[in-house]
């Protein structure tokens, strides 16, 4: 631990003038940024990928993207080495419709190319208005595509469900944890009685509100259990939020679907019942994010987004520290996609099926990877 008065900032100034008075390029650089810099580098020595220091224009862009007022392809883009990567395609969106995936890497939009340029900057040739095209040049495992998309603005729906074909199995596909989450998740459950299973699909659900996970978990876990812990620097911060009910509203076998970008509430909501053995989980392994992040203002419009608080399960797991391993893993095969086959939802079905003959989770999961074997 430091204290303000006895950190010696010597040798930042120290190379600071040094840089100023020697380096043949400063002349190109403002102050401005130069210290922008400093400051985005202190960040990036805690090693944490959830902090980060933003610029005016990485805030704006930031805020457009929590208020998901914008029309462009709909997937989640990141910054590779090179090019732009896509982090997540998003459900129903148009990148979907039109073949990208999860990992391809974009070269080019409309023949500009992306090498080695801002990500903001990169967005804006991506984003136009909707019913516009972008052609995009995209690098996928080691084969060069040209994809053309259809810009769009869509609604995602928080929560979709219907009756699978063939079964008397509900299906609850949560796409986001959004502030009416939990009040049309409770809407799905008054069709869910006569069911003889529900598998919930967090897959694409990056998370976001914690409380909604709270609402939808107390429909499903025992009144005054534990869901999670949100503990902080301070102690005598630390949260601990419990089901909060008049009675389960169903106690069926559930089994989630989870994925490489099941995120936050999502894991917290998968944990929770899993730690109760309420629920098997499907899929591959999640993104890995148990923590709480604040954004603090500083001047110029700049801002820092610190991590002040990490997620635990009720079995006092460390949500940041661990991802989530299915019980039951499934990839996707190459030819899934050209046949559009839900390997990983089939794979659910079966599973869900198992969990009601047997109405034993361990004895459920043992089961299925003998038969794997």
């Amino acid at each position: 631990m430091f204290d303000e008065n006895d950190l010696d900032l010597h040798r930042f100034w120290e190379a600071y003038e040094l840089i100023k008075k020697q380096s043949y390029d400063i002349d190109h650089i403002t102050e401005e940024k130069l210290i922008n810099w400093a400051i985005s580098w202190l960040v990036e020595g805690l090693w944490d990928k959830h902090s980060e220091f933003m610029t005016k224009q990485e805030v704006q862009k930031f805020n457009e993207v929590l208020s998901w007022d914008f029309e462009w392809i709909w997937a989640v883009v990141d910054k590779h080495p090179l090019w732009i990567l896509i982090d997540r395609v998003i459900k129903w969106s148009p990148a979907l419709e039109y073949g990208i995936r999860n990992g391809d890497i974009i070269i080019s939009a409309n023949d500009n190319k992306l090498k080695d340029i801002d990500l903001i900057e990169a967005i804006w040739f991506i984003k136009w208005p909707a019913g516009t095209e972008v052609n995009l040049e995209v690098l996928r495992e080691w084969d060069l595509l040209k994809i053309k998309v259809i810009r769009d603005k869509i609604v995602l729906p928080s929560v979709d469900g219907k009756i699978l074909e063939e079964t008397n199995y509900w299906y609850i596909a949560i796409n986001i944890f959004w502030e009416d989450t939990a009040d049309e998740f409770s809407k799905q459950l008054s069709e869910l009685k006569e069911t003889d299973g529900l598998i919930i699909d967090l897959r694409e659900n990056g998370g976001w509100y914690l409380i909604s996970a709270i609402e939808i978990l107390s429909n499903l876990v025992e009144d005054g259990k534990l869901l999670v812990t949100t503990k902080h620097k301070n102690v005598l911060a630390t949260d601990s939020y419990e089901s909060n009910n008049f009675g389960v509203a169903y106690d069926k076998p559930i089994v989630i679907l989870i994925n490489e970008n099941s995120a936050s509430a999502s894991e917290i909501t998968a944990w929770a019942l899993h730690d109760y053995k309420l629920a098997i989980l499907v899929g591959t392994q999640s993104y890995w994010k148990g923590s709480v992040q604040q954004a603090y203002d500083l001047e110029n419009g700049n801002s820092i987004k610190l991590t002040i608080a990490k997620w635990f399960t009720p079995k006092d797991k460390n949500i940041d520290a661990e991802w989530i391993t299915p019980d039951i893993h499934v990839d996707f095969k190459k030819e899934d996609f050209a046949n559009n086959f839900d390997r990983q939802l089939d794979t659910a079905k079966q599973t869900l099926s198992k969990f009601i003959e047997l109405k034993d989770f361990d004895k459920t999961i043992e089961s299925l990877k003998k038969e794997e074997h």
